[in-house]
């Protein structure tokens, strides 16, 4: 979650409402942020979720467990923010748990959400 949450921030600045001359200075140091240190960050950790996913149905073996909620609201923010089409056992996972009846109670009784 910490480099997705720098993703949002950052991503915020380049649209901020900043003096018009130092909006050129914003962004650069956003984009150098983000190119240096954000993305290559979110890229090692998706890329680490992704090689376990691929090991077992559910992040601590083949059992749905604590770990897989927890888990949820990262995938989904990742799914949101950065997508997931690169990313197999992220996306069926991600489908599993929005198949589950209790996920889908906890939709029709809370509602939608939006990222």
């Amino acid at each position: 979650m910490p480099p997705l949450l720098l993703k949002l921030v950052f991503d915020k600045v380049k649209s901020a409402p900043v003096p018009f001359f130092v909006k050129p200075v914003a962004k650069a140091i956003s984009a150098g942020a983000m190119k240096a240190f954000i993305q290559p960050q979110i890229n090692t950790h998706l890329d680490y979720i992704e090689a376990e996913l691929g090991k077992s149905a559910w992040f601590a073996g083949e059992a749905f467990t604590a770990a897989d909620i927890q888990m949820s609201f990262p995938v989904e923010a990742a799914s949101a923010r950065v997508g997931l089409e690169t990313r197999p056992n992220m996306t069926a996972w991600l489908a599993k748990i929005h198949a589950r009846p209790a996920y889908i109670r906890a939709l029709a009784r809370g509602g939608a959400f939006e990222l």
